[in-house]
């Protein structure tokens, strides 16, 4: 018989304590996870195709994603299926993206739809503000630059010397009508002071940038200068109107022309009544109506834009 001591008994008492611990997990049953099936609604909503819509970038990105976000909504709860607004980071870009078919809907000037159209074949004009059947460019002046308002489109002329601006490169309101009068008053792209024009991008851009002075002229859409008007944004003592442009189509939407293979039949056609049917009645595109700065959207067809294709090509836009 072993005598252990009080201090054997408890070094021996940790000991089987230890060893218990040890080989206490391995006696437990191994319990694996089990991956569940996702709910067949779940996953028959995840395998359907999603309407991916996307805009020219004319305005300030706060205000394209308010808007785009609503009519990403509106589109999803009358279409009964997913939409996504896809932003894009210019004009190039959209077309771009649109030809590559990364983006199925999109919100066009008149100048990029064209050159959307004519890089994918069989695209369809779905429709264009009530506003965009005759829109108009403003030219606007800084209040120091020595520039007065004219009636006619002869007295563009003073805008020789001057340093001036357009929005987009491929800006149908901010650059191309513009530079198509321009030339019909004589005045010349290298005629401005530098030698060119400037370009910056945007119409809130070009409103800000003549209001600071930094330019002394430039052309903005007339819908986004009304608009910066009424919101106070531009100061009528430090920029002016100075001339309107005459109408011309301009703004419109584009779609894909396999949305109908992808979607079900006749769900382009389903598209542009959704879009033709938004009212100000309903408190949700009354939002989106007024953003796009119209009363309402009116069907629209690509024989209309022919004048903007013929304008393209004159001044090297479209090739």
């Amino acid at each position: 018989m072993i005598n252990l001591s009080r201090g054997g008994r408890e070094r021996s008492a940790a000991v089987l304590a230890g060893i218990t611990l040890a080989l206490a997990p391995a006696a437990l049953p191994v319990v694996r996870p089990t991956l569940q099936p996702l709910p067949a609604a779940q996953a028959q909503q995840n395998s359907k195709p999603v309407l991916r819509i996307s805009a020219i970038p004319d305005q300030k990105p706060e205000k394209l994603n308010r808007l785009y976000g609503l009519v990403a909504n509106e589109l999803s709860k009358q279409l009964g299926v997913r939409v996504q607004y896809v932003p894009v980071t210019n004009y190039a870009a959209a077309v771009s993206a649109f030809r590559t078919g990364n983006i199925d809907l999109v919100w066009f000037g008149g100048l990029t739809g064209v050159q959307a159209r004519l890089q994918k074949p069989g695209s369809k004009v779905i429709a264009q503000r009530d506003i965009d059947a005759s829109f108009h460019t403003i030219f606007i002046a800084n209040t120091s630059s020595g520039l007065k308002p004219v009636s006619s489109l002869q007295g563009l002329s003073q805008l020789k010397g001057k340093r001036f601006t357009f929005g987009s490169e491929s800006s149908t309101s901010g650059r191309l009508m513009p530079q198509y009068f321009l030339g019909q008053a004589g005045v010349k792209p290298n005629q401005f002071a530098g030698g060119a024009p400037g370009f910056s991008g945007s119409h809130d851009a070009t409103i800000a940038l003549v209001q600071s002075g930094a330019y002394q002229a430039g052309a903005v859409n007339e819908q986004v200068w009304r608009t910066n008007l009424s919101e106070g944004k531009a100061n009528p003592a430090k920029v002016m109107a100075i001339w309107k442009t005459p109408g011309y189509p301009d703004y419109h939407w584009i779609a894909q022309p396999d949305l109908d293979q992808r979607f079900g039949k006749g769900f382009t056609t389903r598209i542009q009544k959704a879009i033709l049917s938004w009212r100000s009645s309903n408190p949700e595109q009354k939002q989106i109506l007024s953003l796009f700065g119209a009363q309402q959207f009116i069907a629209a067809n690509a024989s209309e834009y022919s004048r903007i294709e013929q304008v393209g090509r004159q001044i090297g836009k479209i090739r």
